[in-house]
């Protein structure tokens, strides 16, 4: 495998479906690194209710880009790209396959189209707009982003308001609708991606295997893992990191919202709905060959490597 230059292997596939135990048996068999594409393991002490990897599993198989935020602090799909550009031409000159494994779509997406120049959220502005809101509702100011940005308008529902506000925020800060800058990128993806998905075949079982995993959780601590978050003056329930699937239903059942399997059965059902959602970016995903959770690991990894031939 010496001779491969700029192949890079992305692992994609909703949550709970075998990408880690796939993405460790390549590690050994390749001269390979592997990065994560999720936007949970970069926060420090997220570790249960995120599935991070152990200590001991990342002392064998060490992972980029874990570990690299503290919960107070973002970390957004251009920090990504950033990232992990950097990363890929970094390993690719240890002589070394980069193996992107992960479930962060939108992260996968920016990495190959580039991000578009829309500009930092601004508070002055989105308070503005949220006054303007309660004078002429969400709708009256649906029907003003219909006349700056008809093509977004049809997209984003009158009743969604984060969204309203966005596109209004992006237009009074640049001049210019949300559309023309999305259509904008950056550099294009300078290296061969071998793009492969892992699910099982039947809902039924990813649904079963989710349900596992978070049970697995709870037996693990992570309402203790929570409770310690929590208890941090400077966390709070609105930052991206405590709005990971999970940490927010445990976080507001120590507030004293619902009984302990209300809980449980909303952090099972919120990370069904991410597969769900996972699954749909996936369905649309170009250039993707698809591999079985249930199928043999050589089978897999064979599907892999022959890629790479």
């Amino acid at each position: 495998m010496s001779q491969i230059k700029r192949d890079v292997i992305f692992l994609m596939g909703p949550t709970a479906s075998g990408k880690t135990a796939l993405a460790t048996e390549l590690y050994q068999r390749l001269p390979a690194e592997l990065i994560s594409v999720d936007s949970a393991l970069v926060y420090r002490g997220m570790d249960i209710g995120t599935a991070k990897p152990t200590a001991q599993e990342l002392a064998v198989t060490p992972h980029h880009l874990i570990d690299i935020r503290d919960p107070l602090q973002s970390y957004s799909a251009a920090d990504f790209r950033t990232d992990a550009l950097r990363l890929i031409a970094e390993i690719q000159h240890r002589g070394n396959i980069p193996i992107l494994v992960g479930g962060t779509m939108l992260y996968f997406k920016a990495l190959l189209e580039g991000i578009s120049p829309l500009p930092e959220a601004n508070e002055a502005v989105r308070r503005q707009l949220e006054q303007e809101a309660a004078v002429k509702g969400w709708a009256g100011l649906h029907q003003e982003l219909a006349q700056i940005d008809p093509v977004s308008a049809q997209r984003i529902h009158p009743n969604d308001p984060q969204r309203i506000n966005r596109a209004l925020e992006v237009y009074r800060l640049t001049g210019r609708s949300l559309t023309d800058l999305t259509a904008e990128k950056g550099e294009p993806f300078a290296f061969v991606a071998h793009q492969f998905a892992i699910a099982p075949e039947d809902r039924a079982v990813l649904h079963q295997r989710i349900a596992l995993r978070f049970e697995q959780m709870l037996a693990a601590g992570f309402e203790q893992e929570v409770a310690a978050l929590k208890n941090r003056p400077d966390l709070h329930p609105d930052l991206p990191s405590m709005r990971c699937v999970g940490y927010r239903q445990m976080w507001d059942y120590l507030s004293g919202n619902g009984s302990y399997q209300q809980m449980s059965e909303r952090g099972i059902a919120a990370t069904r709905q991410l597969a769900k959602r996972q699954l749909t970016w996936l369905r649309g995903w170009p250039d993707l060959t698809w591999l079985k959770s249930d199928a043999p690991v050589s089978e897999n990894l064979q599907a892999v490597l022959s890629s790479l031939s």
